[in-house]
């Protein structure tokens, strides 16, 4: 790694987005999880709340 300029290396680059785009995947399946996002939905109480 040059100090000097403060640049980095194309595999030090391609490195980093790996990790950034792992953590996103990860963050994305977390979020969008259609059994978790059931789980943590309210219970259905039953009937219209604005009759």
């Amino acid at each position: 790694m040059n100090k000097e300029n403060n640049q980095i290396t194309r595999k030090e680059a391609i490195k980093k987005m790996g990790k950034y785009a792992t953590i996103t995947a990860v963050g994305t399946f977390m979020i969008l999880n259609p059994q978790k996002a059931q789980a943590d939905s309210p219970p259905n109480v039953g009937g219209n709340p604005f009759d």
